[in-house]
C-alpha cells in the first residue's frame, strides 16, 4: 500500500513537472500547486502507514497537512480560471477562500496545545494499519464540510459551461471535474465505510492519470476554454486558434474554406509552419507580432478566382498580462474588391464619356452659335436696307428676325449655363457701380424696347456699389430685361430700383406688362430646365431657362431671386447681391475696368 502511495506521489510530481514547462500560464501554475498539495498528502500518508511510533505518525500528519487543507480550494481556483468568473474580484475572493485552509494548517500545527483538529491518538491492535487511529476534533469536521462545499461549488460552476462548450472543451472540463470527483468519492468511502485506511490519496492517483492523459492528448494546459470559446463554427469569418508556441490548436469550418490544408491534418495541436507552409508571408506576420492586435490584407489563389481577405490578428490573455495564444480571423472581401474594381472601371469610362460629351457639347454649341450669329447680322443688314420685295414681306421678315435673335440668345444662354455647371465659369467678384452697370444694360436693350415704345428708367443712387462678377451680372440684367420687354405691351414701362438692406443690395426690375398667372408662377418656382411662354406680341423665347440661369448665378454670389406678379398689372423681380465695402466706386474706375474686359 505504501508503494502504491509513493507511486501516486511520483505521478503527481511528474504532472507538476509537465505543468512547470507551461508555468507562464496561470492555469498551469495552479495545477502545479494542486499536484504538489496532493503529493504531500500521498507521501505523508505513506509515511503514516509505515510509522510504528506516535512521533512518526504525528510527523507524517504534519506532512499531510501541507496539502490536505489546500488541495480542494486550489481546485476551485482552477475552475474559476477556466470559467473566468469573478475576474475583477479574484484576489479578494482568494483571500476569502483560503481563510479556512490556512487556519486549518496552523491549528493542526499547534494541535498538541488545544486538540481542535485531533482530540487523541488511539493505538490500534497489532496488524491493523495505520498503527494509530485518530479521534477527530470539531475543526476537523469544519474543514471536511468546507471541502465538500468547495467541490460542490466548482461543479455548479462547470454545469452551464459544459452545456455550451465545444467537444474538446468538454473533455477538458471532464478531466478537471474528475480531479475533484475521484478523491471526493474515495473520501466518502473512507468516511461512511468506517475503514481504517484513508482512501483519499488513491483518488488523487486516479486524478493524476486523467491529468497526464489530458495534458498529453487533448492540450489541457495550452489553452483554456476562455480563449477557445471564441472559436465557434457559426460565424462566417474563418478563425484559426494558435497557442503561445504558434501551434494550431483549433479552427472553425469557415477557416477550412480559406485553408483546405487544415482539414488534411488529422491531429492537433499541429505546428503552424507545417500546416500553413504554403503561406510563408502569413506565418512571418504571425511570428513577428509583438503583442499588439493588427489588421492586414491577405490573398489566396483559389481554383476559380483570386480571393482577398482582411486578416485580424488578436492576442489572447488569461488572467493577468501573459499571452496564452493568438486568434487569427479572415474576413473575405473578394466580392467587395471586385465591385470596387468594377466601380473604378465604370468611373474611368464615365470620365471618358464626360470628357467626350464636354468636347461634343462645346463644339456643337459653337458650331450652332456662330452660324446663328451670322444670321442675326444678315437680318440686321437686310432690315436697314429693305427692298420692294422685303417691304411686301415685312411681317414675315420681322418674324424671321425675331426667331433668329431669340434662338441666338437661347444658344448663348445654354452655353453659359453649361460652362457654369461644369465649373468652367470663372467667378471673379469686384466692386462695381450699380447705376453704371444698369445703364449699360438699358442701353444694350434700348433697340428692342424702342420697337415696342417701352419706356425704361432707373432710380439708383449713383454712389451705390455691389461686389459681383461683371459677366454674370450683365447676364442677370440682360435676362431680366429681356423677359420684361417680352411680356410688356406697346407703350409700357420698365423701371430699375435698388435699396441697401444690411450687407446686401436689393435690386428690383418692375414692369406693367401682362403679369404672370398663378399656374405659371408655380412652374417658375420650380427648377426644371425648360418652359416657354409667349410674350405680349407672341414672341417666343427661353423665359424659364433664362430665369434658371439667373437664379444659378445669383446663388454663386450668395444672393437670391424672387418675384411678385399680378396678372394684367405687371411683374416685379427682386434679387439681392452682396454690397461693396467701398460704396463710393467712381464712374472713372468703372470705365477703366470695362476697358480691361
Amino acid at each position: 500500500m505504501s508503494i502504491l502511495l509513493i507511486f501516486a506521489t511520483a505521478l503527481m510530481l511528474f504532472i507538476s513537472y509537465l505543468s512547470y514547462q507551461k508555468r507562464h500560464l496561470p492555469v498551469a501554475r495552479t495545477v502545479i500547486f494542486i499536484m504538489l498539495a496532493a503529493a504531500f498528502y500521498s507521501l505523508g500518508y505513506a509515511i503514516e502507514i509505515l510509522s510504528v511510533s506516535l512521533r512518526g505518525v504525528k510527523l507524517a500528519l504534519h506532512i499531510e497537512y501541507l496539502g490536505i487543507p489546500f488541495v480542494t480550494v486550489l481546485w476551485l481556483v482552477l475552475v474559476l480560471q477556466f470559467t473566468n468568473i469573478a475576474a475583477k474580484y479574484r484576489r479578494r475572493l482568494m483571500l476569502l477562500l483560503f481563510a479556512i485552509p490556512v487556519a486549518t494548517f496552523f491549528l493542526h500545527l499547534t494541535n498538541d496545545w488545544h486538540h481542535f483538529v485531533y482530540k487523541e491518538y488511539v493505538l490500534n491492535p497489532d496488524g491493523v494499519l495505520p498503527r494509530y487511529n485518530t479521534v477527530k476534533g470539531f475543526w476537523y469536521h469544519v474543514n471536511g464540510y468546507y471541502n465538500y462545499f468547495v467541490i460542490a461549488a466548482g461543479m455548479v460552476l462547470f454545469i452551464p459551461m459544459y452545456s455550451r462548450a465545444l467537444p474538446i472543451v468538454r473533455k477538458q472540463i471532464l478531466i478537471i471535474a474528475l480531479g475533484a470527483v475521484a478523491p471526493f468519492a474515495f473520501n466518502l468511502i473512507y468516511q461512511f465505510a468506517r475503514t481504517s485506511i484513508d482512501l483519499t490519496p488513491f483518488g488523487f492517483a486516479v486524478s493524476g492519470f486523467a491529468c497526464v492523459w489530458g495534458i498529453l492528448r487533448i492540450n489541457l494546459l495550452r489553452l483554456t476554454p476562455l480563449a477557445l470559446a471564441k472559436v465557434f463554427d457559426t460565424i462566417r469569418d474563418g478563425v484559426v486558434l494558435l497557442d503561445y508556441e504558434d501551434q494550431i490548436v483549433s479552427f472553425n469550418r469557415a477557416a477550412e474554406e480559406v485553408f483546405p490544408e487544415l482539414a488534411a491534418t488529422k491531429r492537433y495541436p499541429a505546428p503552424g509552419k507545417r500546416v500553413l507552409s504554403n503561406c510563408p508571408e502569413l506565418l512571418e506576420r504571425i511570428a513577428a507580432a509583438n503583442g499588439l492586435d493588427e489588421r492586414f490584407p491577405f490573398q489566396r489563389s483559389g481554383m476559380n478566382r483570386h480571393r482577398h481577405y482582411i486578416c485580424s490578428l488578436s492576442f489572447i490573455y488569461d488572467i493577468g498580462m501573459d499571452p496564452i495564444g493568438k486568434i487569427v480571423m479572415f474576413n473575405e472581401i473578394t466580392e467587395l474588391m471586385e465591385n470596387e474594381a468594377r466601380l473604378r472601371e465604370n468611373a474611368r469610362q464615365l470620365s471618358r464619356l464626360n470628357a467626350f460629351k464636354d468636347k461634343l457639347f462645346t463644339v456643337m454649341a459653337h458650331d450652332i452659335r456662330d452660324p446663328i450669329a451670322l444670321l442675326v447680322s444678315l437680318t440686321e443688314l437686310l432690315g436697314e436696307e429693305p427692298s420692294e420685295t422685303d417691304i411686301e414681306h415685312a411681317e414675315v421678315f420681322q418674324e424671321i428676325r425675331r426667331q433668329v435673335r431669340n434662338t441666338y440668345h437661347l444658344v448663348d444662354n445654354l452655353l453659359d449655363w453649361y460652362r457654369s455647371q461644369n465649373g468652367k465659369v470663372a467667378f471673379r467678384p469686384l466692386e462695381w457701380n450699380l447705376q453704371q452697370v444698369v445703364r449699360q444694360a438699358l442701353s444694350l436693350a434700348g433697340a428692342r424696347a424702342g420697337m415696342k415704345q417701352i419706356l425704361m428708367t432707373e432710380n439708383i443712387d449713383d454712389a451705390l456699389t455691389v461686389s459681383a462678377d461683371k459677366e454674370m451680372l450683365d447676364l442677370i440684367l440682360r435676362n431680366l430685361l429681356s423677359n420684361a420687354i417680352k411680356f410688356t405691351g406697346v407703350g409700357g414701362r420698365i423701371e430699375f430700383g435698388a435699396v441697401v438692406e444690411g450687407d446686401l443690395v436689393k435690386v428690383s426690375v418692375s414692369d406693367n406688362g401682362m403679369g404672370i398667372d398663378e399656374e405659371t408662377s408655380e412652374l417658375l418656382r420650380q427648377e426644371e430646365l425648360f418652359f416657354k411662354e409667349p410674350g405680349s406680341a407672341n414672341e417666343r423665347g427661353e423665359m424659364r431657362f433664362g430665369l434658371l440661369l439667373t437664379r444659378e448665378f445669383l446663388r454663386i454670389h450668395g444672393g437670391s431671386l424672387r418675384f411678385d406678379s399680378v396678372p394684367g398689372e405687371g411683374t416685379t423681380f427682386l434679387f439681392t447681391l452682396p454690397g461693396s465695402a467701398n460704396r463710393g466706386e467712381t464712374a472713372e474706375s468703372y470705365q477703366t475696368a470695362v476697358r480691361k474686359l
